[in-house]
């Protein structure tokens, strides 16, 4: 069966139309019952970057969790926020965005993400930390922001679930790929793979441009867009920014893994990426290493650490 991916035109942040704009998004594909089940204890992963830049649509806007929320709540569902920023806690970021109005209203937990390890489909990252908020929870929604990206070109979905990692493991991920954009990405997809969210929601009414993630301006897209498949969603994005998708490491990654399928393998529900295109999105003005260019003791520093405390049996971590 051909993956399904619902697109959808909404300009506002405006709890009511907002709403109703997610209601129609999910409709085609069941609603967010066809998700989520009474009693079902439901992962909300917004992309928490930073609380830094408030203003500059780095994350995802609170509204959109708010909404989402509200509708697994009344589908019986249990959910909770949870994301492990790479700076500060997901409390933190969270305040410092506006999420706790929004949050305390609907009594909603936020949870700090902890590590354990799991196995992947890849042996070649079979030692990846995840979080067990993540891999334990009975629903995952994904909640991403459409955003450029100085070292991914553009990051969407499958990048957001990077969050299920660890903090202190994303450096480790960053130094361990150190220039090798094709290595990182098919971690992130494997990623991706592993926690295989169940719905992903993807925010992209304003998104963020230019020197992203944090360092661009906001942009007025107009986009919803919603499936239970990420890579094809991304692919789908992709296209209505009209970025050429083998620049992004993640979707030639989930490609060459046969997880991302071609736009004529895809069912769209409501309107096409043609029909939502952007002809002039703004891109990073450089791509910047992997590693950040890291000086080569800090990449001793990590490879020293790997040795001793990540590649340990995996056995040792059930």
């Amino acid at each position: 069966m051909n993956p399904a991916v619902s697109l959808l035109r909404a300009t506002s942040y405006d709890r009511t139309p907002l709403r109703h704009s997610l209601e129609t998004l999910l409709e085609p594909m069941g609603g967010i019952a066809a998700f989520v089940k009474p009693g079902d204890r439901v992962l909300l992963k917004p992309n928490l970057l930073t609380g830094g830049r408030p203003t500059k649509e780095c994350v995802t806007r609170p509204e959109i969790v708010h909404c989402v929320a509200q509708m697994v709540q009344e589908a019986g569902g249990k959910p909770f926020l949870a994301d492990s920023p790479a700076f500060g806690s997901a409390f933190g970021v969270a305040k410092a965005n506006g999420y706790l109005p929004l949050i305390e209203e609907l009594d909603l937990p936020i949870v700090e993400m902890k590590g354990k390890r799991y196995e992947t489909v890849s042996d070649d990252f079979n030692h990846l930390l995840l979080s067990k908020e993540a891999m334990e929870a009975d629903v995952v929604i994904n909640l991403p922001k459409v955003k450029s990206h100085m070292q991914l070109t553009v990051t969407l979905g499958t990048k957001n679930l990077f969050g299920c990692v660890p903090g202190k493991m994303k450096a480790w991920w960053h130094m361990e790929a150190g220039k090798d954009r094709e290595r990182f990405g098919r971690m992130l997809v494997e990623t991706a793979r592993a926690i295989d969210p169940d719905l992903t929601i993807l925010d992209g009414i304003i998104g963020h441009e230019g020197n992203g993630p944090s360092g661009g301006e906001p942009r007025e897209l107009g986009i919803l867009g919603a499936s239970a498949n990420v890579f094809a969603l991304d692919r789908a994005v992709v296209e209505i920014l009209q970025v050429d998708p083998t620049s992004i490491p993640t979707i030639v990654a989930s490609g060459q893994l046969g997880l991302c399928p071609e736009l004529d393998k895809i069912e769209f529900l409501h309107s096409r990426p043609e029909d939502l295109a952007i002809a002039d999105w703004k891109l990073p003005e450089t791509i910047m290493p992997i590693d950040f260019g890291a000086p080569r003791v800090l990449k001793s520093t990590f490879r020293h650490l790997y040795i001793r405390f990540i590649k340990e049996p995996i056995s040792a971590y059930r």
